[in-house]
């Protein structure tokens, strides 16, 4: 995703601007702005085809991880066991987005299992935010799209499909600090030798 990323910026970079439809309106674009630094960038700062490449040899590799771990979440019952909220579960959001805030977070038995902020995060990156990105880089393919018309019907045109495809990539990107912020909140040290051990302290009960 590292890499997915800051090839990204830096096709990005070589058309700095984000627009609407099939074609790019240079006098009205939904966004503009002035690129992003060389540092956040992969591949140097004018070295687009090498951008490219390296972005779609990721890109497939990350479509092939995705379709092993949806293979296995649903075979394995993890999606249906673990990742789907249950009517109980929605009925707490209110209460669980409160604890998150204080920073309080599950202890004892309910720390054996996610909660429904969880769930749902990880359903909405898993089922909409991963396949979205995938279609929408598919769909600004001149050469897919003349074999699958139906991508750019999908997606109102390739420069839709393109900022769909940005925002998408940032919202994944904000997942991700999010997670790592939440891990070390909720317990550094704690979190990172359940990851390598599989030992997790799930603390006593709150009161």
């Amino acid at each position: 995703m590292t890499i997915l990323l800051m090839s990204g910026l830096q096709i990005f970079n070589a058309h700095p601007a984000l627009y609407w439809g099939n074609a790019s309106n240079f006098d009205h674009p939904l966004v503009a702005i002035c690129g992003f630094p060389d540092w956040a960038t992969l591949a140097g700062s004018q070295w687009l085809a090498m951008g490219r490449r390296r972005h779609f040899f990721f890109a497939w590799l990350f479509v092939a991880n995705g379709i092993v771990y949806t293979l296995l979440a649903v075979l394995g019952g993890h999606l249906r066991s673990d990742l789907w909220p249950s009517r109980q579960d929605l009925r707490r959001i209110g209460h669980s987005i409160w604890q998150h805030l204080r920073l309080r977070f599950p202890k004892g038995a309910e720390a054996r299992r996610y909660n429904v902020l969880q769930k749902l995060t990880y359903l909405v990156v898993l089922v909409l935010l991963c396949p979205l990105i995938v279609l929408a880089g598919l769909a600004m393919s001149p050469q897919l799209d003349a074999g699958y018309p139906w991508l750019l019907w999908f997606f109102d045109g390739r420069q839709s499909a393109r900022t769909i495809h940005f925002v998408c990539a940032f919202s994944l990107l904000a997942f991700v600090v999010v997670h790592l912020v939440m891990v070390v909140v909720s317990g550094l040290w704690n979190n990172i030798r359940s990851m390598i051990t599989g030992w997790y302290d799930i603390g006593e009960e709150h009161g």
